[in-house]
């Protein structure tokens, strides 16, 4: 028993490890002139301070709050 335990405790470290360095690793690119959900322009004190952005603050805000509230399953 404590045997199957130990292995699905050893899967998930594995696991979370590799998503952790996936993530960490990931590219950042520059970011975008304008915003990919309404067109306009991105201002640049956003693009400096948010490397890879692709959002104005508001499209960024509401793409957040539908992210939070409508999760896949």
């Amino acid at each position: 028993m404590f045997d199957v335990i130990d292995r699905a405790c050893q899967h998930t470290e594995k696991t979370l490890e590799r998503q952790i360095a996936a993530h960490v690793n990931r590219p950042v690119g520059v970011s975008a002139f304008e915003c990919e959900d309404c067109g306009e322009a991105i201002p640049e004190t956003r693009r400096a301070q948010v490397m890879g952005g692709t959002r104005c603050v508001d499209c960024q805000a509401d793409f957040e709050l539908i992210k939070k509230h409508y999760r896949e399953v």
